[in-house]
C-alpha cells in the first residue's frame, strides 16, 4: 500500500468534487440561513457526501458485477463523463451534468439543501462516484478499502472546512479567483479522465495500443 497512491486519491477527488468552486453556489442556496443553520447545512451536506462515497467503495465492484460491466468499459465511460466535466469546470462554470436549470429552480424551493442538492448531485456527482468505483475496482484488499475510507473522511473533514469558512473565502477570492481555481481543477480533472479512458481502451484493446 503507497501512500503517494492515496494523495493522488486524495488530489483526484478534491480535483472533481471541486469544493472551492461550489462555495458560491453553497453561499446561494444557504442565503436564507443564519450562521447557525448555514453550519448544519455543511455539516449534512459533507456528512451525507462520505457516506455516498463510503457506500459506494464497498458497493462498486458489486454494481459492475450485477450488471455484467467491465472495469475497462466502466473506465472508459467513467472517464468520458470525467472529461466532460472538466470542459465545463474549463470555461469557469459548472457542468449540466452536474445540475441543470430544472434542478435549481427546485432547489430554490426547498427548505434543506444539504442533502439535494449539494450533497447529490453538486459534490458526490456521476463523476465523483465513477472514479471511486474505477478506483475501488483497481486497489481491493481490506487495508485498501480502509485507506481509501480514511482518504474519503479527510476528504469530507477538509470540504467541511472550506464550506465554513465559504462567506469569507468567497469575499477574498472573487468571482475571477474562483474562476481560476475551477479552471486548474478542470484541467487536472480533464487529464484524470484521459488517463482513465486511456486505461480503459487498453484494457478493452490490448494488441491495439500494444
Amino acid at each position: 500500500m503507497e501512500l503517494t497512491l492515496y494523495v493522488k486519491f486524495f488530489l483526484g477527488l478534491l480535483a472533481i468534487i471541486n469544493p472551492i468552486g461550489l462555495l458560491p453556489v453553497f453561499v446561494s442556496l444557504t442565503s436564507h440561513q443564519s450562521a447557525a443553520e448555514r453550519d448544519q447545512t455543511a455539516k449534512v451536506a459533507n456528512f451525507a457526501v462520505v457516506i455516498i462515497l463510503l457506500s459506494t467503495i464497498v458497493a462498486g465492484q458489486l454494481i459492475l458485477n450485477m450488471f455484467s460491466i467491465s472495469l475497462s468499459a466502466f473506465r472508459i465511460a467513467g472517464g468520458t463523463l470525467i472529461a466532460i466535466i472538466a470542459m465545463s469546470m474549463l470555461q469557469g462554470k459548472l457542468s449540466e451534468v452536474k445540475r441543470n436549470p430544472e434542478e435549481d429552480r427546485e432547489a430554490s424551493m426547498m427548505d434543506s439543501v444539504a442533502v439535494v442538492p449539494l450533497a447529490l448531485p453538486l459534490m458526490a456527482g456521476p463523476g465523483a462516484i465513477s472514479s471511486v468505483i474505477v478506483f475501488a475496482a483497481e486497489h481491493k484488499g481490506i487495508l485498501n478499502v480502509l485507506a481509501m475510507s480514511v482518504t474519503v473522511l479527510l476528504f469530507g473533514l477538509l470540504s467541511f472546512t472550506l464550506f465554513r469558512m465559504a462567506t469569507a473565502i468567497n469575499k477574498l477570492l472573487g468571482k475571477t479567483g474562483i474562476n481560476v481555481i475551477t479552471r486548474l481543477m478542470g484541467l487536472l480533472m480533464l487529464s484524470i479522465g484521459i488517463e482513465v479512458m486511456a486505461a480503459g481502451l487498453k484494457g478493452l484493446f490490448p494488441s491495439l495500443l500494444g
